[in-house]
């Protein structure tokens, strides 16, 4: 592993832990700038994605469609305290072509992932926050046992305010994995308006993808703005006890580079039109403890998608 990719990891495993977590902590410091003093407010997102036909170094091919949809609820004190209740589905659907390697395996076919986030954020006198995010989360294809599908984390840290244009802070979470050790990584939380037009900040990319990133917003008129982006993303998911390896655990890593349109309906309502390519592709297959069977990498994939969200 490069050390470009090294610090790419760190920086964009990021401000949150799980798809839920994500796009709500997102969306509470989005109303934190510009929405109302407190009370209740909701969220929904979701979209399609589709990864074109990709070659595999070993033979063969695969496509992925995917699809999430993400919706909570939370009530703020004020604009820089609140909690909240999210929750995320998220389907992958694989098809391999046969061939050798893991094509040849066709290993898993229809990836169910549902989870849970309670993201909380509170204000420490004037420039200073603290957030913490317990999240839950299930990721099992078809036909696999639900409790054997089950990973929980948390993350936290503390950020500062530098006046209007910025805020920048450290944090740390800790992930549990099927079948494997914990992750434990550094966090770096950047919101940096460049200009009135340009701005900069971790998070998710616009991508119906768990993957959170780092992204470049152009806004360039009152509805129309564009993005670009990249992000870490790994999906790692229990197999079919019936399958090619029963109770197994798949993997899917990549790191996609993105761009897109983004339409504001109102300020409520928004619409994207994105798509990339997917780099550093690999897929890992292992038994029901862990133990690696396969491994395979892919060439760079392209994909497209539709994404929305809506808050009030």
């Amino acid at each position: 592993m490069t050390c470009f990719r090294i610090l790419s990891i760190a920086i964009f495993i990021s401000f949150l832990v799980f798809s839920a977590g994500s796009s709500l902590a997102q969306q509470q410091e989005s109303q934190g700038r510009s929405g109302p003093p407190g009370g209740w407010s909701s969220f929904a997102r979701g979209g399609a994605v589709y990864q074109f036909d990709t070659d595999l170094d070993e033979g063969g091919s695969y496509d992925v469609k995917r699809f999430t949809l993400e919706a909570g609820q939370g009530y703020g004190w004020d604009p820089r305290t609140s909690v909240s209740f999210a929750l995320g589905y998220r389907y992958d659907g694989y098809s391999f072509s046969r061939g050798s390697g893991i094509a040849a395996a066709a290993p898993w076919e229809d990836v169910h992932s549902l989870s849970l986030g309670v993201p909380m954020r509170r204000g420490i006198g004037e420039n200073w926050s603290a957030f913490m995010i317990p999240s839950v989360q299930s990721s099992g294809e078809s036909g696999s046992s639900f409790d054997e599908t089950i990973t929980g984390g948390i993350l936290t840290g503390f950020a500062y305010r530098f006046g209007e244009r910025l805020t920048i802070g450290p944090g740390f979470g800790v992930v549990s994995q099927l079948e494997d050790s914990a992750s434990i990584f550094p966090v770096l939380i950047v919101d940096w308006k460049i200009t009135d037009k340009l701005s900069l900040e971790t998070g998710r990319g616009l991508g119906a993808s768990l993957g959170p990133g780092l992204t470049l917003n152009y806004q360039a008129t009152h509805h129309w703005s564009f993005s670009v982006g990249g992000r870490y993303e790994k999906v790692r998911f229990r197999l079919d006890d019936e399958g090619t390896v029963p109770g197994g655990i798949g993997e899917d890593s990549s790191f996609p580079l993105f761009a897109g349109f983004t339409y504001s309906y109102s300020p409520e309502i928004k619409l994207s039109l994105v798509g990339g390519v997917e780099f550093g592709t690999e897929f890992v297959l292992e038994d029901s403890d862990g133990n690696r069977i396969m491994k395979e990498s892919s060439d760079p994939g392209g994909f497209l998608g539709l994404t929305f969200s809506f808050r009030k």
